[in-house]
């Protein structure tokens, strides 16, 4: 057995005991705390920085310093995937690695179209009729009307143990048929709450609902704790592979809903036990990773996936709610379109519209759906991360000391900006990578090719090439420029190709030109925090000179809360997602043309016609 070793993180004061060769990495996600890991441990991204104090280990190694500076180096920086513990160790985790005070998007719609709820609680009518031969046959429910609902030995055995006292029947429908989920003593008709939950990539939010008036309780979010696991989605597939990944993925997004629904019923006062039925609106390899599902299946490209909706008690989950309660989650239409996208075209009705419309999702993973009440195709794209922050020197999610807006006056080149908290700058967020890359595009700092003019202010050389500072060491909180490389602009105009390349599929192959888009729904913080003229001057998107456009803010979770309050909405849900085409880019011949297009800026030119 691997000798155990004391490993302290300040300045969170955490300790950990890890065997011996143990990676600080993993000593961190054993510590639970909260750490910048984009590439998940491959050793790819050099973002999961840390500073050696004192004590055993390979800091200092050629593995455990690539890519840093030689600044960073002398300071005792290393990457914690690459630097193995030896003995007792002690380290600080600097301000640049940690996720402090992550801005997340909670702004959802309260889609209003009458309470159906599919769990409802009614007082026994007769109750001394309990004895009645027949058995549940005899049981009057009021304000209940259907078929009988089914109900157990066991919860007829507690019925006839109340002995004429007043009771509850708490009923559901979520498995399509009516059945008793609980008994409960006296008149609890009043206590009948749900919980709604976006669980995606990178955070979970939720709503605490009373499922009797509709009325929002409470709402929290958090990061989802399977980030230290990695960014994207496929890294998390491949760490599922590794013995005991699956467990440790679906236990990490365990612990992230657990500890909102603890909010969310602390907020309101409310006991678990009176929470009968939750909604999930989730990507399908967040469902898969959350239902203990093999994800492998989803590395193949037009893999069959299931368009039904995944369905569990909340016991067998592990979640903070009642253990008969149903968790159910919006339906998948393919690998990398799922629930929440099926949510956010809930959310914006243009299943229900004859007109024309579009829905942008650009998150993690990016999800675009066409269509209108008669039809509706989507795609996929890995345009997400660098959008937020991901991948870029200075990049990093959206939380205190971000920058999230720059503008560069074209005649002075002079740089302003703001930051999250109105702090010193520590890096770069989405809205503010997308705001610098159209302004460098519109001072001429940057070229149509997406390359960097050298004769421009504020461009320099670099350890590997040309690079742009944002803002100079003396003004950041880390005392390092805050800049933009020739590597960063490259995957920028990779991720802006992908993502306008995929809308050019689905215009191309309906032969649908921009000007006959009549609404442009953005989804998620891309939308919600991103500038839309930015966004068309970088092209990203095409321009929609004839749309409305709207950002619903977390369609996914206005999707789950639909789905929460009406059985309707969940019949909706599922007609969507039986009806919506999907087209995998991975293997669709349109999309290389496109996405070669789409490499300058802004793009084709039928796409941006003012």
């Amino acid at each position: 057995m691997a000798e155990m070793n004391s490993v302290v993180f300040h300045p969170m004061s955490r300790i950990v005991s890890v065997p011996s060769g143990s990676t600080v990495l993993e000593a961190i996600r054993n510590a639970e705390i909260q750490f910048e890991s984009i590439c998940g441990g491959k050793g790819e991204c050099n973002k999961c920085k840390v500073i050696l104090l004192q004590g055993s280990c390979d800091a200092g190694s050629p593995e455990s310093t690539r890519g840093l500076t030689a600044d960073e180096i002398a300071r005792n920086y290393c990457r914690a995937c690459r630097t193995h513990i030896t003995g007792n160790c002690e380290f600080i985790i600097p301000v640049e690695s940690r996720i402090d005070a992550p801005k997340i998007l909670q702004n959802h719609a309260e889609i209003t179209t009458g309470l159906y709820p599919l769990v409802t609680k009614h007082r026994l009518a007769a109750p001394g009729n309990h004895h009645h031969p027949h058995g549940p046959r005899s049981l009057r429910l009021e304000g209940y009307s259907g078929t009988r609902p089914h109900i157990t030995r066991e919860q007829m055995g507690q019925l006839t143990a109340a002995e004429g006292g007043q009771v509850t029947v708490v009923a559901t429908r979520s498995n399509g048929y009516p059945e008793v989920l609980g008994i409960e003593a006296g008149d609890t008709t009043a206590e009948n709450y749900g919980i709604a939950l976006d669980l995606g990539t990178t955070t979970v939010v939720g709503v605490l609902v009373d499922c009797a008036t509709g009325r929002t309780c409470s709402q929290s979010s958090s990061l989802n704790r399977q980030i230290t696991y990695g960014e994207e989605l496929l890294t998390r597939i491949a760490f599922a592979k590794k013995p005991g990944g699956k467990e440790k993925l679906r236990a990490a997004a365990v612990e992230s809903i657990n500890a909102v629904i603890g909010q969310l019923l602390s907020s309101a006062g409310v006991s678990g036990d009176s929470v009968y039925d939750l909604c999930i609106g989730s990507n399908t390899v967040m469902n898969y990773l959350l239902f203990g599902r093999d994800t492998a299946a989803l590395e193949i490209a037009n893999a069959d996936i299931s368009r039904s909706p995944f369905l569990a008690r909340a016991q067998d989950l592990g979640l903070l709610a009642n253990p008969q309660a149903y968790v159910y989650c919006l339906p998948n239409v393919s690998r990398f379109v799922g629930g929440d996208a099926v949510g956010d075209v809930i959310a914006s009705g243009m299943h229900l519209s004859p007109d024309l419309s579009l829905m942008i999702d650009l998150g993690t993973n990016g999800e675009v759906v066409l269509g209108n009440r008669d039809w509706l195709a989507s795609v996929s794209c890995a345009s997400g991360p660098a959008f937020e922050g991901a991948g870029i020197t200075s990049g990093m999610r959206a939380m205190r000391g971000a920058i999230d807006h720059i503008g560069i006056d074209p005649a002075t080149f002079r740089v302003s900006w703001t930051t999250i908290g109105n702090e010193l700058p520590r890096g770069i967020c989405g809205s503010g990578i997308i705001d610098a890359a159209a302004a460098m595009v519109t001072s001429g700092i940057v070229d149509f090719t997406g390359r960097l003019v050298e004769e421009k202010p504020g461009v320099r050389r670099g350890k590997e090439g040309l690079e742009y500072v944002l803002v100079p060491c003396e003004e950041t909180a880390t005392g390092r420029d805050i800049v933009i490389t020739k590597q960063d602009l490259a995957y920028l105009m990779d991720s802006k190709a992908a993502a306008c390349g995929a809308i050019g599929v689905l215009l191309k192959k309906y032969r649908i030109p921009v000007r006959s888009v009549r609404n442009v729904y953005f989804a998620g913080a891309f939308g919600a925090y991103a500038d839309r003229n930015k966004i068309v001057t970088f092209g990203i998107t095409p321009d929609f000179p004839n749309a409305e456009f709207h950002a619903i803010g977390n369609g996914s979770l206005t999707g789950a809360r639909a789905a929460l309050l009406s059985g309707k909405k969940r019949q909706e849900a599922l007609d969507v997602a039986k009806k919506m085409v999907y087209i995998d880019l991975l293997v669709d011949a349109d999309f290389i043309e496109e996405y070669a297009s789409a490499i300058y800026i802004p793009g084709k030119p039928e796409y941006f016609p003012r």
